[in-house]
C-alpha cells in the first residue's frame, strides 16, 4: 500500500486464499522470528484488492553495519505477472535503503519447471542459485506435496505403497494412541526432539522456541499431536495448517518402541486434519535431492516416499544484490560461520 499502512486483516484474508500463499508470509511467522524486524510490502489492482505481496525479515548480520532482507517463501502472487513482481521489488528496494541490507533472498514456493518464473526475476537482476542436493538452504528445496484436491480418505489410504499402510495399522493394532495436544505438550516434545537431535545429528531449538510457535499459531493454525504407548509419550510432530496448505512442521521420536511405527500414524493423522479443513495440499517438508541410498538422510526420503506424495524440486535461492562488494564479503563469512558450526556440532 502506497501509504505505508497494512490492513493485516485484508492481507491475511489475500494470503489464505491465494494459491501461493504460505504461513512464512504470515504475520504469525513473523511473530515467531521476532529477533528479525519485520515489514510487509504489497501490490494492489484498479479496485484496492493485493494482486501481490512480500513479508520481508531483516536482521544485521555480524560486525559489518548492514542488513540481510529475506522473504521466506516470498512472493505471493501470480508467479507470471511480471510488473507486480517488479514493482514488490521496487518497494524492497526503497526498504533497503532505510535499513542498509546488501541483498533481499527468496525461495519461492516456486516449482523448478516454471521457466517462465525464473526468466522474469533473471531479468529484473536477480541471481539464481541451487545449491548443493541437502539441506544447504535456509529452507529445503526438495519436498514431498501429497495432493488432496477431490479425494477421500479411502482413495488417499489406497494410494499409500502397502508397506505404508501395514505400518499404520500396526501402529493401530498394538495400541498406539494418537491425540491432539495442549500447550503442555510442547514441553513433552521438545524432550523427545531433543532426544531425536542427539540420535539423528542435527541442530534442536530451545523449548521456548517450540512454545512460541504453538502459541502464534495455535489453535487455529498448528496442533501438536501425541503418540503414547500405555501412556507413555513415545513420538510427536507439529503441523501447520495455513490457507490450503498442511505443512508437517516438526516430527520427534524417543529410543524405545519405534518399531511400533508411531511416526505413521501421525502422520496419517496430520493428512486426515488436512482433508477434514479443505486443504488443497499436504506437504511433507524437505528430503534430501540426492537419492544416493548412501546418503545419511536416505532413510527420512525412503520414510516420506512410501505416501506416494510428489517429489518436488523448488526454483532455489534468489538474491537481488544491493551492495555487490558487501555482498561479497558477508556471503564468504556466512558459508565459513555454517562450515564452523557444522563441525562443532559434529563433534558433540
Amino acid at each position: 500500500m502506497d501509504n505505508g499502512v497494512i490492513d493485516m486483516k485484508k492481507y491475511e484474508e489475500f494470503l489464505q486464499s491465494h494459491p501461493k500463499g504460505h504461513f512464512m508470509q504470515s504475520p504469525q511467522w513473523a511473530e515467531v522470528k521476532s529477533f528479525w524486524k519485520n515489514e510487509i510490502v504489497t501490490v494492489e489492482d484498479e479496485n484496492g484488492n493485493i494482486k501481490g505481496s512480500m513479508s520481508l525479515l531483516i536482521r544485521k548480520i555480524p560486525i559489518l553495519p548492514y542488513t540481510m532482507m529475506y522473504s521466506p517463501r516470498g512472493p505471493v502472487c501470480d508467479p507470471h505477472d511480471g510488473d507486480t513482481i517488479k514493482k514488490l521489488l521496487e518497494k524492497c528496494k526503497a526498504l533497503a535503503k532505510k535499513y542498509r541490507s546488501y541483498v533481499l533472498k527468496m525461495d519461492p514456493d516456486i516449482e523448478i519447471e516454471d521457466t517462465q518464473f525464473e526468466q522474469i526475476v533473471r531479468k529484473l537482476g536477480f541471481k539464481v542459485s541451487r545449491g548443493l542436493k541437502n539441506y544447504e538452504g535456509i529452507q529445503p528445496r526438495f519436498v514431498f506435496r501429497l495432493d488432496l484436491r477431490g479425494k477421500t480418505e479411502e482413495q488417499i489410504m489406497a494410494d499409500f505403497h502397502h508397506k505404508v499402510r501395514y505400518n499404520i495399522r500396526l501402529a493401530e493394532r498394538k495400541g498406539v494412541e494418537v491425540r491432539v495436544g495442549t500447550r503442555e505438550d510442547m514441553a513433552v516434545f521438545h524432550r523427545m526432539i531433543v532426544e531425536t537431535g542427539k540420535r539423528d545429528n542435527f541442530v534442536v531449538r530451545s523449548r521456548e522456541y517450540y512454545e512460541k510457535v504453538y502459541d502464534c499459531f495455535a489453535p487455529d493454525h498448528a496442533r501438536v499431536y501425541i503418540a503414547s504407548y500405555e501412556g507413555k509419550p513415545i513420538a510427536g510432530t507439529v503441523a501447520i495448517l495455513y490457507g490450503n496448505k498442511c505443512w508437517y512442521l516438526y516430527g520427534a521420536s524417543i529410543n524405545e518402541h519405534r518399531n511400533l511405527m508411531p511416526n505413521y500414524l501421525l502422520q496419517w493423522n496430520m493428512i486426515k486434519w488436512a482433508l477434514e479443513s479443505g486443504c488443497d495440499i499436504y506437504d511433507f517438508r524437505g528430503v534430501p535431492g540426492d537419492l544416493d541410498e548412501n546418503n545419511p538422510m536416505y532413510g527420512l526420503y525412503r520414510f516420506k516416499v512410501g505416501f506416494k506424495g510428489k517429489f518436488t524440486e523448488f526454483v532455489g535461492m534468489l538474491d537481488y544484490v544491493f551492495d555487490p562488494f558487501v555482498y561479497f564479503i558477508a556471503e564468504k563469512a556466512i558459508y565459513a560461520f555454517r562450515e564452523l558450526r557444522r563441525k562443532i556440532y559434529k563433534r558433540k
